[in-house]
C-alpha cells in the first residue's frame, strides 16, 4: 500500500471506529485542563483524573490556587509522579496567569510555551481541546504509531508532529490526535500489537511479519 493510500485509509478507518471522542482528561475550563495535562507527564490519564477532584476541590482557578502552599499542592499530586517539580510549576504558573493575563489562560502556543511545566505538547493539547485551534500534538505513543504505520521515520516527536501536519487536513488534526491516541490503548499498545497484529498494522502492511523497532524520540 502507498503511503497516500495508507493516510486515506488511516484517516477514515480511525473516524469510523471513533464517531464520538471523549476528552482524555476531566476538566471545567482551559485553566483546569492546563493543570491537567501538565499533572499527566509521564502520568497515565486515569490516575489524574482520580487526582484532580481533590486538588480542584481545594483550588480551581489561579487566583485560589496560588494561596495554596506548594507543599500542599505537591502532597496532593504526589501519585502523579515528579510532584516537586509539578507543584512548583502549577504554582508559579499561576501566579504568571493571575499578573500578566488577569488570570485567563492565554490562547496562544508561544505564550502557553512560556509557562512553567508548560512544553510543546501540553500546550498543543490545550490549543486543541480548549480552544478548537488546530493543533496535532505527538506523544511518544503517536510517535510510536506513526512509525509503525509508515507515517513518518522521524527520529523524534517533533519531526512527527510535523509529518503528521502535512499529510493530515488541517481540519482532521484535533480529533486524529485523540483518535491515535484511543486507537494505541485498545488495539495497538506498546505490548499488545509489535506492528504485526492490529487492524491497521495487517491492513497497511499485510506481509509484513517482523516486529517493527521504534525510533527513539
Amino acid at each position: 500500500m502507498l503511503k497516500k493510500d495508507r493516510v486515506t485509509y488511516i484517516n477514515r478507518r480511525l473516524k469510523e471506529i471513533y464517531p464520538t471522542l471523549p476528552i482524555p482528561l476531566d476538566h471545567t475550563d482551559p485553566y483546569t485542563l492546563l493543570v491537567a495535562v501538565l499533572l499527566s507527564a509521564q502520568c497515565t490519564d486515569e490516575r489524574v483524573n482520580k487526582i484532580t477532584p481533590a486538588l480542584f476541590k481545594r483550588a480551581d482557578n489561579p487566583f485560589d490556587m496560588v494561596k495554596v502552599p506548594v507543599d500542599e499542592i505537591r502532597e496532593i499530586i504526589r501519585p502523579c509522579g515528579l510532584s516537586p517539580r509539578k507543584s512548583k510549576a502549577i504554582s508559579e504558573l499561576s501566579r504568571i496567569l493571575i499578573d500578566k493575563y488577569n488570570g485567563v489562560v492565554p490562547q496562544s502556543m508561544e505564550a502557553l510555551e512560556e509557562l512553567p511545566g508548560v512544553g510543546h505538547k501540553t500546550a498543543g493539547v490545550v490549543m486543541s481541546q480548549a480552544f478548537g485551534v488546530p493543533s496535532f500534538p505527538v506523544d511518544t505513543h503517536i510517535h510510536r504509531l506513526a512509525q509503525r504505520w509508515g507515517l513518518t521515520n522521524g527520529k523524534n516527536v517533533d519531526q512527527t508532529e510535523k509529518d503528521l501536519k502535512r499529510l493530515f487536513p488541517r481540519d482532521r488534526w484535533n480529533d486524529l490526535h485523540l483518535e491515535i491516541i484511543y486507537y494505541g490503548r485498545e488495539y495497538c499498545s506498546a505490548r499488545g500489537c509489535d506492528g504485526t497484529k492490529c487492524e491497521i498494522c495487517t491492513t497497511c502492511y499485510p506481509n509484513r511479519t517482523k516486529p517493527v523497532k521504534t525510533k527513539k524520540s
